[in-house]
């Protein structure tokens, strides 16, 4: 356990390199330029019931604003390699680097059935994005088994040149995984998943969605932790942020930052954030 200090410290240093995940809404880019400084790097979701256009807009319009932004291409939405080298060319042309690549839920899927496959054509594409984003599994996928979770980082580690891991509400579920990952010479930077001050309701409803089962079943089994996202404001993870500093701050842990699911609260998310690093940095 580290000392106070040095966790306020990792902490503000996680929260001042937070980027924020939103979904492509018609409403959420007028949000975003209202309550959301330019200095932020915003990642755009991609829906297998929209197809990656929406995506692909709002990351242009939001680059065209002046803010670093990052599509997920989801590998099972794109249809062929022509259409990727499209994407890359497209993107590329507005000035785009940064790119996150999931594997996705779209069935049945397009050429590539998982992302390691399209991060393969990626490659012989000319590597066209210098970052390049995939995901990281704390928690039990639905449907993957724990260690291909871990043996796909490290077959994706020639491709990507950073992990985001998906959202848990333990952090010592967390601490653990990064550990083994890092054990497994694993060594991309890491961003930590976590959801912003989101509404109880709208966050529980989200979890199935997105992979973190566990989560839901520790939320039951922990009544405090259930609590504080019903009360007004819902979850702001200071706790979970900083007892994850607390495990992860030695620099061979390679956490560079925090990944926010914002689920489109991105006026409450920024508040938040702005909030606690204040506090944190008076504390100095």
């Amino acid at each position: 356990m580290r000392n106070k200090t040095q966790v306020a410290a990792t902490t503000a240093r996680l929260l001042e390199n937070a980027r924020y995940e939103v979904l492509p809404t018609p409403s959420i880019e007028e949000k975003l330029l209202e309550h959301v400084p330019v200095d932020r790097t915003i990642t755009v979701t991609a829906s297998p019931s929209k197809g990656l256009e929406p995506t692909l807009d709002l990351t242009e319009r939001l680059t065209g604003h002046g803010y670093v932004a990052v599509p997920h291409l989801a590998a099972r939405m794109v249809r062929d390699r022509a259409e990727l080298a499209e994407i890359c060319e497209r993107l590329s042309g507005k000035g785009i680097t940064r790119v996150f690549v999931p594997g996705g839920d779209a069935d049945p899927p397009g050429a590539y059935p998982d992302a390691l496959s399209m991060l393969e054509d990626l490659a012989d594409l000319g590597r066209p994005f210098p970052h390049v984003g995939i995901t990281g599994y704390p928690e039990s996928h639905p449907t993957i088994n724990d260690d291909l979770t871990i043996q796909s980082m490290w077959d994706k580690r020639r491709y990507a040149t950073h992990v985001v891991s998906n959202l848990t509400f333990d952090p010592s579920v967390l601490s653990a995984w990064v550990k083994r990952m890092r054990a497994r010479g694993i060594t991309m930077p890491l961003l930590l998943g976590l959801p912003g001050p989101v509404d109880r309701t709208k966050l529980l409803s989200m979890a199935g969605k997105i992979g973190v089962g566990e989560s839901t079943r520790f939320l039951n089994k922990h009544k405090g932790t259930f609590a504080r996202l019903a009360a007004p404001g819902g979850f702001t993870g200071e706790k979970f942020l900083q007892k994850c500093a607390a495990e992860l701050s030695a620099p061979e842990m390679g956490v560079e930052g925090v990944h926010v699911f914002t689920f489109n609260q991105v006026a409450e998310t920024e508040k938040w954030r702005a909030t606690l690093l204040d506090q944190l940095r008076s504390r100095r």
